[in-house]
């Protein structure tokens, strides 16, 4: 187990482990995982039925109103298994992704209220919800009382010790009231629970709200004291100094993504603490997360309720909550709340009106078409069926980081990591150097999946790791599936070998009887997409593999599968952005950069590919073969007629490695071959040319190389006739003579 002080051993990462987490990425160490894989148990305090949503009908929900108060509730919460677990902690805004300047402090007077009014546009009854006019007075439609005026003035005593300085804010709750106090000598918040002429029932309500005391988390503000003030209830809480993100929004219009997405990612740590306490947030929105310093804090606690809950009001807000959010109030619907609020935060869109359960198109938001990943994150998040959205915060979490980390890298900075998901590219230690930037190469090397370790059969998996043979792979794996009916990973690795076989009835029989134990889990798209692709049909594999990047839009795996797919369906221009982000975000695979180079020749941009594969680091043992095929690209791609220059650029890379074999001795006869032709055509004097290779542009100069490494070829021939046939080429290309 890591120690505090250790360094974290994920690639690309410089940060130390601090309190059991990476002061860098964030993440657990190497070793150790924050997200449970898919089909394991819920989160501790995460209910599991399966209770299909309910058609929202907006007459007493959620958002129905902007007072956002529904009617009682019971919770039997979501049919799909949460993928999160015991939670993660990340130490600092942006993880080590961005930078995201502090706010200094700021003076608590300097945020009272001076005329403390309720904007008509935000006076509904609190009983029926219907619309009132005055500030105070008796609802025309119900008949109940109701005050939009602070009941509380300036050097007002509440309890005897808080000290009223000023209002700060009316919320769905009544009026927020910043106070002093004058015990313990601090500033605090009052914030009110109940507005009633009934004593008892403020009481009540005071009762109700005395488990947030035991709410502790630096991200969350503190709950310091619960108190009456004759027929009113107050939370007494830490005031925090600093903007709220609503405030930060409007000063400064869309938030840089990257910001935005620090902001909620430090925002879900909060969440994964309440929803394994078994509380539910409810009303998540800008207004109630503030950066104060360094950090950012859920400022509101008025609206916490426990998950199991079957009494008392839901509160939220119209176009951040969930449509079952007034009735069954889940961790995925305060998840929905974050990535609504994470779109206002980087978009202007009709959130409360003509998307107010849904999002605009990357056709419409420019946003969303240049950050593909981040748009299918918050489209899983805000799914109308809340079976397939993220179950767990720190599931979400983990996504949002890989979202981060792919939009970060869109400055030419790599920012790889390791998956907690998959393996990594393969290609590095199954290559050859004839074949490893091929098509076939990339299919082959694809990342396979981790096994999950805390599955039944995860020990089985393991021990029989070390048979190659497919026939004993089946016989294996169908003994253990036997041995350990509930497990998911053995018959999701026994349906694979069964795909490689050939045996694809009996594959799909296993991959169906997973989705019937749990149909969320992507896994089985997965293997179903990468047997289509290796079977020679990549269009249903794009089918399926499209699923698998929707769902998990922060792992690189999937897009990386998808755009070798989409390549071989005959769709370059589909495949270079997904090639293209996983080159990007991580060089180490190679197979992205290598198919990256593929397509962006197929579609006539040399010296694009030539940049892709300059992706590929010297320390990699793909680099040989990264010059190659940058060599091959400048002066050897049908997309263009080569001139000196590319010539120049192509002697320069295979300069560059010293590499004694057939494949390369090849392709400095064909460089040498092409540069005669172009010489011949353009009649150029060696006095204006210089040298290729370490020869002089002239016709024998050249023909000498190419005789000297097709000769060299000859001596890496396996057969005789090969041999025969290197040597009367060598013999052709010999340099004309007199004699």
């Amino acid at each position: 187990m890591a120690v505090s002080g250790e360094a974290c051993h994920r690639q690309g990462c410089s940060g130390v482990i601090v309190d059991g987490f990476c002061s860098d990425c964030g993440r657990p160490p190497v070793g150790a995982s924050s997200a449970v894989r898919p089909g394991s148990s819920p989160a501790p305090g995460v209910p599991v039925g399966h209770a299909a949503p309910p058609e929202h009908t907006g007459s007493g929900k959620t958002g129905s109103s902007p007072s956002g108060i529904s009617g009682k509730t019971s919770s039997t919460g979501s049919a799909r298994s949460s993928r999160g677990s015991t939670g993660s902690k990340r130490r600092g805004l942006g993880v080590g992704l961005v930078e995201v300047q502090p706010l200094p402090t700021v003076d608590p007077m300097g945020l009272i209220m001076a005329d403390p009014v309720v904007p008509p546009d935000k006076r509904y009854c609190g009983s029926c919800q219907k619309r009132v006019n005055l500030t105070k007075g008796f609802c025309p439609s119900c008949g109940a009382a109701y005050s939009f005026e602070p009941t509380v003035r300036a050097g007002d005593m509440v309890a005897g010790q808080y000290e009223v300085k000023g209002a700060l804010a009316f919320g769905g709750l009544g009026w927020i009231y910043l106070g002093f106090d004058t015990v313990l000598q601090r500033w605090v918040v009052l914030k009110g629970l109940l507005n009633t002429k009934d004593e008892a029932s403020a009481q009540a309500a005071v009762q109700e709200k005395r488990f947030l005391a035991e709410v502790k988390h630096p991200n969350i503000v503190g709950v310091y004291n619960f108190v009456n003030n004759g027929a009113e209830g107050y939370i007494v809480m830490e005031f925090v100094g600093g903007k709220t993100l609503k405030t930060m929004r409007k000063e400064r219009g869309p938030l840089p993504v990257l910001e935005a997405c620090a902001y909620m990612l430090r925002i879900l740590g909060a969440f994964g603490y309440l929803h394994r306490q078994g509380l539910v947030y409810c009303d998540f929105k800008p207004d109630n997360c503030m950066l104060e310093g360094e950090d950012i804090k859920l400022i509101d606690m008025g609206g916490v309720r426990r998950i199991d809950d079957t009494e008392g009001y839901v509160y939220g807000t119209r176009g951040y909550s969930a449509p079952e959010a007034g009735d069954e109030p889940t961790p995925s619907s305060d998840l929905y709340t974050v990535a609504r609020s994470l779109a206002v935060l980087i978009h202007d869109f009709k959130f409360q009106g003509q998307y107010e359960y849904t999002l605009p198109t990357p056709a419409e938001a420019p946003i969303f078409a240049q950050h593909e990943s981040l748009y299918n994150l918050l489209l899983t998040a805000t799914r109308k069926d809340r079976d397939w959205r993220f179950q767990a915060a720190e599931e979400m979490a983990e996504q949002l980081i890989g979202v981060m980390r792919q939009i970060a890298s869109e400055n030419g900075e790599p920012h790889p990591s390791d998956s907690l998901l998959f393996n990594r590219d393969r290609l590095e230690m199954q290559h050859d150097e004839v074949g490893a930037a091929s098509h076939k190469a990339c299919i082959e090397a694809l990342p396979t999946l981790k096994v999950d370790t805390t599955d039944t059969g995860a020990n089985f998996i393991l021990s029989v790791a070390g048979t190659t043979d497919a026939a004993r792979q089946v016989l294996a794996f169908s003994t253990g599936l036997k041995q350990y009916p509930d497990s998911i990973e053995i018959p999701l690795r026994l349906s694979d070998v069964l795909l490689a076989t050939g045996d694809a009835a009996h594959a799909e029989q296993q991959l169906k009887a997973i989705e019937t134990k749990d149909p969320f889990d992507w896994r089985p798209w997965w293997i179903r997409g990468i047997a289509l692709l290796r079977s020679g049909s990549p269009q249903p594999a794009a089918v399926e593999l499209e699923k698998v990047c929707a769902e998990i839009p922060g792992e690189l795996a999937p897009k990386l599968a998808l755009a070798a797919a989409l390549e071989k369906a005959g769709n370059p221009r589909g495949a270079a952005p997904l090639y293209d982000v996983v080159s990007r975000t991580d060089p180490g695979f190679g197979s992205a950069s290598f198919g990256l180079g593929r397509v962006l020749l197929a579609m006539g941009d040399p010296d694009g590919a030539v940049a892709a594969l300059g992706r590929i680091p010297a320390t990699s043992a793909l680099y040989v073969q990264a010059q190659m095929e940058v060599a091959r690209a400048l002066v050897l791609s049908s997309a263009r007629t080569p001139g000196l220059p590319e010539f120049s650029r192509a002697s320069s890379a295979l300069e560059a490695i010293a590499h004694d074999s057939l494949a390369m001795h090849q392709l400095h006869a064909d460089v040498l071959e092409a540069a005669l032709l172009l010489l011949q055509q353009k009649g150029l004097s060696a006095k204006q040319t210089g040298q290729l290779l370490g020869y002089d542009i002239a016709g024998n100069a050249l023909r000498t190389g190419i005789e000297h490494h097709l000769r060299a070829c000859a001596r890496f021939a396996l057969t005789h006739p090969d041999r025969i046939a290197w040597v009367d080429r060598a013999n052709q290309a010999r340099p004309w003579t007199l004699v």
